[in-house]
């Protein structure tokens, strides 16, 4: 029986998770530690690959490490009060965050980060396998936007051959909400006038991070 103890430390959780996962690193690094505005360079995406192109490899680390940290946590958090059904539905609860943050007028970034975060947290392997897809594509075509989006595709079967089902379906929807905010990028794939990402250089004018 559910009791009404454990529905009000769910949504505790949940709720926690939606706001711990709406905090804009990305935001918070650029201006902090670099003066600068994430959202007036680049893409104006407040993730990893926009920092690495627009503040180099050491501001791309950190807001990597910071937005992994907020998939990663809530399934820590999710695994110590329930189980792996409570896990997932904390990470995706903090992947809705970043996405639709409110400290950014319910605008965000495009969850791969966090993503990966949550996966590395559910299961290790299967981590390994979200980077190496994208390390993969992005080396094979310099577009991080296609490999976040075969990275995240491929932790459908990955997550539930090697965690379970419940880690599966988080897999489905979490690929269909990241896709579905890389929509502007598959129209300029499509054009051919997607952004490459200086992955294995630095950027023009910085020194290696």
């Amino acid at each position: 029986m559910i009791t009404g103890r454990a529905i009000a430390i769910l949504t505790a959780l949940l709720v926690g998770s939606f706001f711990f996962g709406a905090i804009p690193f990305g935001l918070v690094v650029s201006r902090v530690f670099f003066r600068r505005d994430l959202r007036n360079e680049g893409s104006g995406n407040i993730g990893a690959a926009n920092a690495l192109r627009s503040l180099g490899r050491t501001g791309a680390i950190a807001v990597l490490v910071l937005d992994g940290l907020k998939g990663a946590l809530p399934v820590l958090a999710g695994r110590a009060i329930g189980d792996d059904d409570i896990a997932t539905a904390a990470a995706f609860a903090a992947i809705l965050g970043h996405c639709f943050s409110p400290f950014l007028n319910f605008h965000g970034g495009k969850g791969v980060a966090t993503n990966f975060g949550a996966v590395i947290a559910l299961s290790w392997p299967a981590g390994g396998i979200f980077a190496a897809v994208w390390l993969a594509t992005v080396a094979a075509t310099g577009f991080s936007s296609l490999g976040s989006m075969l990275a995240s595709a491929a932790m459908v079967p990955a997550l539930w051959l090697l965690a379970g089902p419940p880690d599966g379906v988080y897999g489905l929807a979490s690929a269909v909400l990241i896709v579905y905010m890389h929509r502007a990028n598959i129209r300029r794939l499509l054009a051919g006038s997607e952004t490459v990402l200086p992955l294995f250089r630095t950027v023009k004018g910085r020194p290696p991070g």
